[in-house]
């Protein structure tokens, strides 16, 4: 946390809101507009308001998916001109973004690695799914299945169910699930069997933990960050961005269902 609180002070100091006279860093509050998509929610609800905290800044943070339809998704809100200082993000959106002219591309941090896992709800039994084999069995005799409309469930609907070779049976009873985290519609009864990544499937109650798919037909999603072009304080969101991807924050980002990026 020093380290932290030094690059805190760094960043007031290149701001230019240093005072020469007495040669003693004044930091100026400021509000931070973030947007971060579910992937990495759960960690950053931890290490959000510890940065708020060191930092004396305050954090203003809409939620929402890394692509899609919903109004609520990322590119879409900042489409509509929501202010935005950091957005947390799949890596690859965020990749599209950069490209498109809205995210600043030395911005860009890494952050940590989801894999896909599964659930059920709470009393029922825990489907097998420690092989590739066992799993496909568990998807055809499943009665129904959610997944969600971010990057794990466009993987499974437009990639894993061509590789198990179990599209034509899986169609009928799976379903993309937008807006909501997949493990609450598998928590009330509406679906047996839920994908969505680890860190999102975790945090929702009154479900079981099952695991994730085999790895030879996993899919791991980067997740990253940046700062959008116009944001009003970039050099608090560099600091933000900083430490969430700092040795401090990780084994908050660990315990959240998440791997955090090993640095090169």
């Amino acid at each position: 946390m020093k380290s932290f609180l030094l690059k805190l002070s760094t960043f007031a100091f290149i701001a230019g809101v240093a005072t020469a006279s007495t040669a003693t860093t004044v930091v100026q509050a400021a509000e931070l507009h973030v947007m971060s998509s579910g992937g990495f929610t759960a960690a950053y609800k931890i290490l959000g308001p510890k940065f708020a905290a060191a930092s004396g800044n305050t954090l203003d943070t809409a939620l929402g998916p890394s692509m899609g339809k919903a109004p609520e998704a990322i590119p879409n809100r900042l489409a509509r001109g929501e202010p935005a200082d950091v957005v947390i993000m799949v890596g690859y959106a965020l990749d599209d973004l950069i490209k498109q002219g809205k995210v600043i591309p030395g911005s860009r941090v890494e952050l940590a690695d989801s894999a896909i896992g599964m659930v059920v709800r709470s009393g029922a039994p825990k489907p097998d799914i420690t092989t590739v084999a066992a799993f496909k069995d568990t998807l055809l005799h499943a009665k129904s299945v959610a997944y969600s409309d971010s990057a794990s469930g466009v993987y499974m609907q437009n990639e894993l169910f061509k590789r198990l070779g179990i599209e034509d049976q899986i169609r009928p009873k799976a379903t993309m699930v937008p807006k909501i985290p997949v493990a609450s519609v598998v928590a009330n009864g509406d679906y047996e069997l839920g994908f969505q990544q680890v860190s999102e499937l975790l945090p929702v109650p009154d479900v079981t933990f099952v695991g994730k798919i085999p790895e030879s037909v996993q899919s791991i999603t980067r997740f990253a960050a940046g700062i959008p072009v116009g944001a009003q304080h970039p050099a608090e969101a560099k600091a933000l961005l900083e430490y969430l991807a700092s040795p401090e924050a990780a084994p908050v980002v660990t315990q959240t269902g998440l791997d955090p990026v090993t640095p090169h």
